[in-house]
């Protein structure tokens, strides 16, 4: 409790010091004499946030990547992790394991999500909210929740006893013999399993997203393809879907951006076994069970370098779309 408490006055003492001196420089800029002070007015603005990111963004950042290049006792071995991380069978496995969960799960989540949306806009408005609230409601729940309740889905009990897991229930109801779910020979299928998982959390996301942008779309564009004769899907794919195609990539890279940091869901499920591991999985593993800084550290930047060209590319979109503005 007392470390609660310190903890809030900290964050209270940061932010009023922090306001404190936004004030002092404000005042102080003010009264600087001729076009100085409008010179350095802005940074006034900037200087506080500038300062926060260059000491929880910036610092840490080259911190890790300095690590990177250290063994447990901080002594620069040079490319030593990385040459032992890129030739470990197992780190390659997770590799592939990871790729497989961004080739999956986006697009599933994007596409499911984009059909709920277009089904629940032809029905009545209030079974509309009804729908969406359903379809939107585990994102409300946590990854650590969600994989709670999805173990009680994948549940195993032997032969001859009741099956309280629900898709055991069912498999047994059709005759099957009941199945470890996650611990399958076929390691592939463990992780489709898992996925399952965040595809139900994502496509409410991405169902809020995306059928705000439909309603965006001009009816009169919608109504002139009808009088032309085209069908409903000719109308949803080719006048549709390319006005709302900007909303479509933005949903698909937030989504993916936050795939390949996944880590609750499969260390709640899992631990990594089975063939399931991924890249923030096997970073925290070396961190905190095999105390091994400087290769967590490495996994750390062969991530950062993984996300970098998919926010270069978001970001350079955005400048293309404030630009035809």
């Amino acid at each position: 409790m007392i470390k609660i408490i310190n903890g809030i006055l900290a964050i209270l003492g940061g932010v009023g010091f922090s306001l404190a001196l936004f004030w002092v420089l404000n005042f102080l800029v003010e009264r600087l004499p001729g076009k100085a002070g409008d010179r350095l007015k802005p940074w006034v603005f900037v200087g506080p946030a500038v300062v926060f990111i260059s000491i929880f963004l910036v610092y840490p950042t080259v911190d890790t990547i300095i690590g990177s290049f250290q063994d447990r006792e901080g002594q620069f071995t040079g490319l030593a992790n990385y040459t032992s991380l890129l030739s470990d069978s197992a780190f390659y496995q997770t590799i592939l394991n990871t790729i497989l969960w961004l080739a999956v799960v986006p697009a599933a989540a994007v596409v499911i999500g984009l059909a709920v949306a277009v089904l629940a806009d032809r029905v009545g408005p209030r079974s509309e909210k009804t729908a969406k609230s359903l379809i939107f409601l585990p994102m409300a729940i946590s990854m650590v929740g969600a994989s709670t309740i999805w173990r009680f889905i994948y549940e195993y009990r032997p032969p001859g006893s009741e099956q309280i897991g629900l898709l055991n229930a069912i498999w047994t109801g059709l005759g099957g013999e009941p199945q470890v779910w996650l611990q399958l020979s076929t390691a592939k299928l463990n992780s489709f399993l898992l996925m399952i998982i965040l595809i139900w959390i994502q496509t409410g996301y991405c169902m809020v997203i995306l059928s705000a942008a439909i309603k965006g779309v001009p009816e009169d564009t919608v109504e002139a393809a009808r009088m032309d004769g085209a069908t409903e899907v000719q109308t949803f794919f080719r006048i549709i879907v390319p006005q709302i195609w900007g909303t479509v990539v933005t949903v698909f890279i937030t989504v993916f951006i936050g795939v390949m940091k996944i880590f609750d869901i499969v260390y709640v499920m899992t631990g990594g076994n089975f063939d399931t591991n991924v890249v923030a999985l096997a970073f925290f593993k070396e961190l905190f069970e095999f105390n091994n800084p400087g290769r967590a550290a490495a996994i750390v930047v062969i991530l950062l370098l993984a996300v970098t060209p998919v926010m270069w590319y978001q970001v350079r979109r955005f400048r293309e779309e404030e630009a035809m503005r």
